[in-house]
């Protein structure tokens, strides 16, 4: 991929969703302006995806939110992967220790 293209504060973009955003220079130029944060969070929910359809889902859906103006994945908790600030207590419970609520 080009060596421009720009990724998150701790993750890297895979080549998947590199070639769909750089297919279409108007999708590229709207991914260059997004923060690193933002674009962390975008690749962090891809990632995040545990099926292959939903991670190519997913990967649709960003071009699509962010042609929406969005600059954050729709109804994602955020990254747990982060260092530079501590999960929330909802963060911890339900994505790191995966407690639900009989669980807990």
């Amino acid at each position: 991929m080009a060596n421009s293209f720009l990724h998150g504060t701790v993750h890297t973009a895979s080549d998947d969703l590199q070639s769909a955003i750089c297919s279409d220079p108007s999708l590229f130029a709207l991914w260059q302006t997004l923060t690193p944060l933002g674009r962390n969070e975008f690749i962090c929910w891809i990632e995040d995806a545990k099926q292959p359809k939903t991670r190519q889902r997913r990967i649709e859906r960003t071009g699509q939110e962010l042609f929406e103006g969005k600059k954050r994945p729709c109804c994602w908790a955020g990254c747990i992967h982060r260092t530079d600030k501590a999960p929330s207590r909802w963060q911890q419970a339900v994505l790191i220790d995966r407690k639900t609520k009989t669980g807990m």
